[in-house]
């Protein structure tokens, strides 16, 4: 056997696969000393699904039981249930007038159609003769439905009592003016979708077209003087800005007779409340901020009227009558039974279950309101989870009005004989229970005989500082 000589092996191997060795070698190397390259972040996992709790998920019938046994009409100022019965008509006459498939409100849990709300305020009529006898019929027959997962903020507004004069008179030196001939308004809707239901006021100047006259240019500019828009005078300036923040009023003429002023237009400039600005200012807390407050701070500091007013560029007109106050509805307002809401969240005609605390005078009176209320106004501050209280007019509304700022527990009421007729609900609402029959309701109640109802089957045909109620009561707002 031959044996190889290993210098003389190596000098016979030839000089590429030399060099091809020595590169895959330093390769070898480099790769054995590099570092690891980290792998890719995995992706982000997918945000979680929220399950919105339904704004509208129905009381059960129990617990719409123990509302009932919190109920009372005295609550409310009333001898019987029965003392609804023109309010209810109202409403009725109004919700009636709507197209019956048309939604009048859709929100999480519940679509609500103005055919529904019809049948529920005849169904609400019916009963009423039995209610003082049986108040259970309002858990049997009715659905109710929040109106927020959380307390509404409840205020109130009320009918103040104004010294006028219908005529000139130096110890009437502030005037009321109805709507001035020169104010334009035109829809905004005709020229855009985009801004539909807004409205543009204004006025024709040299130049062109101008925002019309705010506060400070009527009251201590003289805007409006030589324009006959004066229909009475009152004596004092901060009992006219109230009047202007309620939107109606009673006028006490110099022979005692007395005289209904109620809204009737508004310029349409930007809102700043008197209060707030007080606030802003310095002169007063939040927490000081009620009406009375307010009113006995501008009469002690008159000097400063003209600057905390003017900053509220908004104004009301309004117009004489021989009856009211009047809702946005054109119905008459019931003390302690009308409430104005925002239309986005509850359709004026509604019927409402209501509970809330209400503020004591020292003569005394109810602490705490539990009964039924009528949507039947709307108010410039009235907007989002919050409904403002008609006090009426007089002392006691007054008292209750000016200090009205506390949570309240609303449920909009739907017969069941409307709830088998409604469209299912959009949003996240939570799945219909069965009714007796094994059907589903898709607004999350049961529908069909709860018990005995007492009605006809078949045919059982509700701070002074705030509001600006849109037709009725101002366009103003604290």
């Amino acid at each position: 056997m031959i044996k190889p000589v290993s210098g003389r092996l190596c000098q016979a191997v030839p000089a590429p696969i030399r060099l091809l060795g020595l590169l895959l070698l330093a390769l070898a190397l480099a790769w054995g000393c590099a570092k690891p390259v980290a792998p890719p972040p995995p992706p982000p996992p997918p945000p979680p699904v929220k399950v919105e709790r339904p704004w509208f998920e129905p009381l059960s019938v129990d617990q719409a039981l123990s509302r009932v046994a919190q109920m009372h009409p005295s609550t409310q100022g009333f001898s019987s249930w029965r003392d609804l019965e023109p309010g209810l008509k109202a409403n009725l006459a109004y919700v009636s007038a709507k197209p019956a498939a048309q939604v009048a409100v859709d929100r999480p849990g519940l679509k609500l159609t103005w055919g529904a709300m019809r049948l529920t305020l005849e169904d609400l009529l019916a009963a009423l003769p039995y209610l003082d006898g049986d108040p259970a019929l309002l858990a049997r027959v009715f659905a109710w439905y929040p109106v927020a997962q959380e307390d509404t903020l409840v205020t109130g507004y009320y009918e103040p009592f104004l010294e006028a004069s219908l005529e000139p008179d130096p110890a009437y030196p502030y005037a009321i003016y109805g709507r001035p001939s020169d104010m334009l308004t035109v829809d905004l809707g005709e020229f855009h979708s985009r801004w539909k239901g807004q409205q543009l006021h204004y006025r024709l100047a040299k130049n062109g077209i101008k925002p019309y006259h705010s506060r400070g240019e009527i009251d201590f500019g003289g805007a409006l003087k030589g324009k006959e828009a004066e229909l009475a005078w009152v004596k004092d300036r901060i009992d006219l800005y109230f009047l202007h923040i309620q939107g109606s009023g009673r006028l006490i003429l110099p022979d005692g007779s007395v005289k209904h002023v109620l809204y009737a237009h508004k310029n349409g400039r930007e809102l700043a409340m008197l209060g707030r600005t007080m606030i802003r200012r310095g002169h007063l807390t939040r927490d000081e901020a009620s009406a009375p407050r307010i009113r006995s701070f501008a009469q002690k500091n008159p000097h400063l009227a003209k600057e905390l007013l003017s900053e509220d560029l908004s104004y009301v007109f309004f117009r004489l009558s021989d009856v009211g106050p009047f809702g946005s509805m054109g119905s008459l307002l019931t003390p302690l039974g009308s409430i104005a809401v925002d239309r986005s969240q509850i359709p004026l005609g509604a019927a409402l279950a209501m509970t809330t605390p209400l503020p004591v005078p020292p003569q005394g009176g109810p602490g705490r309101l539990s009964g039924l209320m009528l949507a039947q106004d709307t108010g410039g501050a009235i907007v989002g989870n919050h409904v403002d209280l008609f006090c009426g007019s007089g002392p006691y509304s007054e008292f209750v009005s000016g200090r009205m700022k506390n949570p309240g527990q609303l449920h909009i009421l739907v017969s069941n004989r409307a709830l088998a007729e409604l469209p299912p609900a959009s949003g996240n609402g939570a799945s219909a229970p069965e009714n007796g029959n094994g059907v589903k309701n898709g607004n999350g109640a049961k529908i069909g005989n709860a018990g005995g109802n007492g009605t006809r089957n078949g045919n059982a045909g509700g701070n002074g500082t705030k509001n600006g109620h849109a037709s009725g009561n101002g366009a103003q707002a604290q």
